[in-house]
């Protein structure tokens, strides 16, 4: 009898499967496509997952290797997983290997047993149960835990059973072995599941019932929908009620959500309204929870899945509906290694798996608004504020040859100090952390410049706040790109001078000047400088809740999916770095941000305004979105982007590369387009649908010493794009050159810098 061919998917920059004969012993079995095997590859030993069963190898029999164990009994991904995977490979052109094996777990790629044992519990046997007898008549801790236990006959956890009685453990044991009780593993998502119930749901307003009963009415068949909801609109209330609805018919619920930040106030909210078990998905768990959530997801233990991006590939037993909020945000596209987009995988998934798709967000992608008018995505909107709250007032303040104190104008201050005269809170935002983002020489124009990177190192002063990370309370030089840190200097090293000054400001230099100006406040800062540790946010955001912070000063942390009530004024400390960006998304991700922001004022029964500070009032892209409101700043932005031939009207492909010398990627990009141009040409259709752009440096040239470049790959049609890629990259990876820098393709990229 022939021996089936394994076909292996292995995390290796191949794109390609690699065959294998079955494990010694296992010829006979049934391997099947799903399940990870452990391979020898080259001098190592690597985890790999079974893709295809074939009969025939184009690899030599006596040349083909045998699987060193297959590690799991059943396939570990469903077909419809692997189907997702390497769709997904193909479409972003990534190595299916790498693709496949990156998204599972960490304890899964390191050939660990697909299982996650929950908490031990404890309960009485039906010895135990028996009425009290003289047995324990000299060992009264274990007669009276036995009598406690009976008023739990499901079980009770054992870390509350030691919360409640003293040498808990030992009485167990002892109890044990009379077999009076016995101790079993209980599922480990469990004992997160223990939350109090919401309050009966608000009565939903006419445009939430309408986008329910129509997100309802598509269970069941593939139909994408745009919620398009101003902030606070209840875009929650409405997934909400879909999922429950969804649960209840026995499908599972995916929710996507862009920052780890949202994740811990969803979680909590999902699990008070819904009747079934709710897992989380993010980086900021241990591993042990990841696997934990992962697996209770497969098996379809769990009902709802709240995750971040890589939960995308999760996968489900009963899928019912796919949810992306904040659907426009940049988070959902990742940036190295396997450049995909969840939000897109998300669509792509529902599609298949014959189910509705909501994205959701206040300020929708072009992209997605595009598919509107395309008839592709159906648009669902809820214009207004729930519970009668009113939309906040925009207010411009020309900040042009007025006063500074440190990045605040006279008019925010005052308006801040309003806000604290009535207790009411205040937001300010400034998406850059650090005291001060230059530090210069005045006497001889020496800036402080990170030696592996073209960028300006940051300033990070003493005396930050009591939530600040240690490492961070000193004086020191930092770039926010590679991480380098020194020692901030005394003294000019060009010149010698003292006269040394800090430009500009970040949320450091914010809080301090607050605390200087307002005293009796109390005023915390949200950035990644404050929050590494576990729960930082969610101490801060309590803090919040209970009203004993009166002003928070934060980046883009703070910028959408957080419920402030009580939060009156939003001040957008620099409103202008958007405007003149070198991404052509700039505008649009300044536009969103400021909507964002602003939705955090006036969520509450009283009025919010938003303050914003700039020294362009007059820029006409700032006026349609203060003046009109996101979706004519849209329409705005959607027509130039017709006009330039950029997306979504065009699609591209970024090849990046990069190296030690600037000649190195320079050099290989250009082969790389001359290998384009040659295939463009052998097909006239292709060359006139697709355009190669460069190769050029690229806007930061040199990051973490070495020289970066790119080479954009522009196609007026998906499908000629495509074509182009599944041609020339085989050829790429063919050339000498390939092997001296590290190079990279980006299938729809998310920035351009």
């Amino acid at each position: 009898m022939t021996s089936p061919i394994l076909r292996i998917a292995i995390p290796s920059p191949l794109r390609r499967l690699f065959d294998y004969l079955p494990p010694k012993g296992a010829e006979d079995g049934n391997p099947l496509p799903g399940a990870r095997v452990r391979v020898p590859f080259g001098r190592t030993m690597r985890v790999g997952l079974i893709i295809e069963v074939a009969d025939t190898s184009d690899v030599a029999p006596e040349k083909l290797k045998r699987a060193l164990a297959i590690l799991d009994r059943e396939p570990l991904l469903p077909p419809d997983n692997l189907a997702l995977l390497r769709w997904a490979s193909s479409y972003y052109h990534h190595p299916l290997g790498d693709a496949a094996l990156g998204v599972l777990p960490a304890l899964l790629k390191d050939a660990r047993p697909a299982e996650a044992p929950g908490p031990r519990r404890w309960r009485l046997t039906a010895a135990g149960r028996e009425p009290a007898d003289a047995a324990l008549a000299r060992a009264p801790r274990q007669a009276a835990l036995r009598e406690w236990l009976r008023a739990h006959p499901d079980g009770i956890a054992e870390r509350e059973i030691k919360s409640q009685h003293h040498n808990a453990l030992t009485s167990l044991r002892a109890l044990e072995k009379k077999e009076l009780v016995a101790s079993f593993s209980s599922p480990c998502w469990e004992a997160e599941q223990e939350a109090p119930r919401e309050a009966p749901p608000p009565q939903p307003e006419p445009a939430q019932q309408t986008a329910m009963e129509a997100i309802l009415a598509a269970s069941g068949q593939f139909q994408p929908f745009l919620l398009d909801g101003v902030t606070s609109s209840g875009k929650t209330e409405v997934y909400l009620v879909v999922i429950q609805a969804i649960v209840s018919r026995g499908g599972q619920a995916l929710v996507l959500i862009p920052e780890i930040g949202l994740t811990p106030q969803t979680v909590a909210r999902f699990r008070r309204r819904i009747a079934a078990p709710v897992v989380a998905l993010h980086s900021g768990l241990s591993d042990s929870e990841r696997l934990c959530g992962w697996l209770a997801a497969r098996s379809g233990e769990a009902s709802v899945i709240i995750g971040t991006r890589s939960a995308a590939f999760v996968p489900l037993k009963r899928p019912g509906v796919f949810i992306v909020d904040e659907e426009h945000d940049l988070s959902y596209k990742q940036q190295d290694h396997f450049r995909y987009s969840a939000r897109d995988v998300a669509v792509y998934r529902a599609k298949k798996a014959g189910v509705p798709v909501v994205l959701g967000s206040a300020t929708p992608s072009l992209e997605s608004l595009y598919n509107t008018e395309q008839d592709r995505y159906r648009r669902l909107t809820l214009p207004e504020r729930v519970q009668g709250a009113r939309h906040p007032a925009y207010r411009v303040t020309d900040v042009r040859g007025r006063p500074f104190r440190n990045g605040l104008s006279d008019e925010l201050l005052a308006a801040i100090g309003e806000r604290l005269t009535r207790r009411e809170q205040v937001l300010l935002f400034l998406n850059r952390r650090g005291y001060a983002p230059i530090q210069l020489c005045h006497a001889c124009g020496w800036v402080a410049g990170c030696e592996r990177c073209d960028a300006r190192m940051v300033y990070h002063a003493p005396g930050g706040m009591n939530n600040e990370e240690p490492r961070l309370a000193r004086r020191h030089l930092r770039c926010h790109h590679c991480g380098s840190e020194r020692p901030a200097p005394e003294r000019c090293p060009q010149c010698g001078s003292e006269a040394i000054s800090a430009l500009w400001a970040g949320t450091q230099r914010i809080a301090q000047a607050l605390a200087e100006h307002f005293p009796d406040a109390n005023i915390a800062r949200v950035d990644r400088d404050t929050t590494g540790a576990k729960g930082a946010l969610e101490k801060i955001l309590h803090r919040v809740e209970a009203g004993t912070i009166d002003v928070l000063v934060g980046t883009q942390m703070l910028a959408k999916g957080h419920h402030f009530p009580n939060v009156t004024l939003v001040g957008i400390v620099d409103a202008d770095g958007g405007l003149f960006g070198a991404d052509f998304r700039a505008g649009e991700r300044m536009a969103q941000t400021i909507v964002q922001v602003a939705g955090r004022a006036g969520r509450g029964d009283r009025p919010g305004e938003v303050l914003i500070q700039t020294h362009h009032p007059e820029h006409p892209l700032l006026q349609a979105l203060i003046r009109h409101g996101y979706h004519r700043f849209a329409e705005i932005a959607l027509a130039e982007r017709r006009e330039a031939g950029l997306p979504p009207f065009h699609h591209l492909a970024l090849a990046r590369a990069e190296a030690p010398s600037r000649e190195a990627g320079m050099a290989f990009l250009g082969e790389v387009r001359a290998l384009a141009e040659t295939l463009l040409a052998q097909s006239p259709a292709g060359a006139e649908s697709v355009y190669v752009l460069g190769p050029a440096p690229a806007p930061m040239e040199r990051r973490e010493a070495r020289y970066r470049a790119q080479l954009l790959l522009d196609g007026a049609g998906r499908g000629a794009l495509h074509g182009l890629l599944s041609r020339l990259i085989p050829q790429v990876e063919a050339l000498p050159s390939a092997k001296r820098v590290r190079w990279s393709l980006d299938v729809d990229p998310g920035e351009m810098v």
